[in-house]
Formats: C-alpha cells, sequence, structure tokens
C-alpha cells in the first residue's frame, strides 16, 4: 500500500488552514475536491485521518500521514535548490525551548542563515513539550529535555541548562525572615514561566515544601520572569551561569541548583541543511551549556 503524496498534502493543508474551505483555497480547488481526496486517502489507509471539527484536527493516524506529507516538501524544497532549479531558501521550522532562545540559541542561527541559503521559523514551547510539536510533524527539529528519539527521527545531546533558585533581597527580608524553610516556602509567591513549567514545583519538592501551597505568577517571557523576580513579585529559578544571581541583584535561597539536560532530534529523512544545521547547534551548545 503506498500513501499518495498529493492526497497526504491536501490533509496537511486542511489541518493547517482549519477548515476544507479554507484548504480548497490554498489548493486552488473546491471545498468538495478537498473531501473527496482526503476520503480517498482514509480507504487506502484504513483509517480515519481527520476529525471534521471547527477547526478540524488531525487522528493520531492522521498526524503520522501529515509527517509525512511535511517530509515530501522538504526534500523537494531541497533536491530543487540542490538542482539549482530554484534560489528561494529553505524554511526550516524548529521548536526550541524559551531559555535557550533567550541564551545561547540565536548566535549560532544567526550565523548558519549568513553560510546557508536557510529561513528559520521558530515555535517557542517548554522544553518538556517541543518533541510534541516534531511528533505531530508541526516542526522538523527540536530541542527538547527528551533522550529518547521519537520514531523517525534521530537524537544527539546538547548539554544541560542550569538554574538556581532566587529572590530580590527585600522579598526575603519579608517572606523568609527565619530562612528559607517549608512554611516560609508555602507562602511565598512564585514566579513560573508558564503553565508547563514545573521547575518552581521541583525545587519546592527537593526543599521538602508542598508545591501546590504557594500562589504563582505566570509570565512567560525568560527575561521578563527574571524582571518580575528582581521586581520582587515572588521568587523564581534564574539561569545559573558566571554572571547569575548577583549580577542581576537577587540572593541565592539555598546552593541547591535545577539541571535540564537538553538534546536535539530531527526527523531522519535526508537533508544537508538540517545536518548542517544540527552540526552548528551541537558545537554553539558544547561551548554555552555545561
Amino acid at each position: 500500500m503506498q500513501i499518495p503524496p498529493l492526497l497526504a498534502l491536501t490533509l496537511a493543508a486542511a489541518v493547517d488552514e482549519g477548515s476544507l474551505e479554507a484548504a480548497a483555497d490554498a489548493l486552488h480547488i473546491t471545498p468538495p475536491a478537498v473531501s473527496q481526496r482526503i476520503r480517498q486517502l482514509e480507504h487506502v489507509t484504513g483509517q480515519v485521518l481527520l476529525v471534521r471539527s471547527r477547526p478540524v484536527r488531525a487522528t493520531e493516524a492522521g498526524v503520522a500521514v501529515i509527517r509525512f506529507a511535511r517530509q515530501i516538501l522538504q526534500l523537494e524544497a531541497t533536491t530543487r535548490q540542490q538542482l539549482g532549479l530554484t534560489r528561494e531558501r529553505i524554511t526550516l521550522p524548529i521548536a526550541v525551548n524559551a531559555d535557550s532562545l533567550a541564551t545561547w540559541l540565536l548566535a549560532p542561527l544567526a550565523e548558519l542563515a549568513t553560510k546557508h541559503a536557510v529561513t528559520f521559523d521558530l515555535r517557542r514551547d517548554d522544553q518538556e513539550h517541543t518533541l510534541d510539536l516534531l511528533a505531530q510533524g508541526v516542526v522538523l527539529a527540536a530541542v527538547t529535555s527528551r533522550a529518547a528519539a521519537i520514531p523517525g527521527c534521530s537524537v544527539r545531546p546538547l548539554g544541560a541548562m542550569r538554574y538556581r533558585a532566587a529572590a530580590n533581597p527585600a522579598f526575603v527580608r519579608e517572606w523568609f525572615p527565619h530562612g528559607v524553610t517549608a512554611d516560609a516556602l508555602a507562602l511565598a509567591p512564585v514566579v513560573d514561566f508558564d503553565g508547563n513549567d514545573d521547575l518552581q514545583s521541583r525545587w519546592l519538592q527537593r526543599a521538602g515544601a508542598d508545591p501546590d501551597a504557594p500562589p504563582r505568577h505566570r509570565i512567560p517571557s525568560t527575561a521578563e520572569m527574571t524582571q518580575a523576580i528582581r521586581m520582587g513579585m515572588g521568587w523564581g529559578l534564574v539561569i545559573s551561569n558566571p554572571e547569575d544571581a548577583t549580577a542581576l541583584d537577587l540572593v541565592p535561597l539555598g546552593e541547591a541548583e535545577i539541571t535540564v539536560p537538553l538534546y536535539w532530534q530531527q526527523w531522519r529523512a535526508p537533508s544537508p541543511l538540517l545536518d548542517a544545521v544540527a552540526d552548528g547547534l551541537t558545537e554553539a551548545a558544547r561551548r554555552a551549556l555545561a
């Protein structure tokens, strides 16, 4: 059984555009033609691939077919460039975690953009969730904290990011007058990145405190989250480096650190450009990370 590429690309267009009508406009065909192609694809695969909701969404089997469709597009773009049939830059969608984006990642990407005909489409998410975008076929590669390669992908280690709990000196005097105890931690406000950020909860558990007890601010930006901690809104984990808490005018809440290993995962589909990007980022991470 072969999956017709045209039908797979039509399914991907439907999910990308959110409806059969929008996919029809993008593909310059009629909505009934889009529906017919998807029904034919479901007949070929013997599985339901699309949930006809608003917006439409792929089933688990549909996600696998869409990943196949995106690989086709990537291989075609790479081949056209290698044959000199186009001067257009290849776009690489990559999932990255916010702290890497705010620290070590942009410099090597900028260097790679000057050496290769590439544009980067970065999708930001928590390092625990970037791999979901890769599994869904939304991106070609991801910076992730998961070491186990997902099916069809290769993995290589990048290094580790280290975090230390810290707070504004005035905040420490107000909320921890008798030390950083479990009772005090249950009351002191916390600054989280977003709902997926579990670093502060992990640190609280290690400190013997209830991670569900303290009130929490959520500030989904690395720079602004750190600024909120500096302003005394709460305590939180900041990236530990040679210019760490002291340079930020913060007081460390003990010596314990949280270490988050990072890995690069990418599709195994042949792509000299993607391999070059992986090599460049791996070398940069080796210099920048623990």
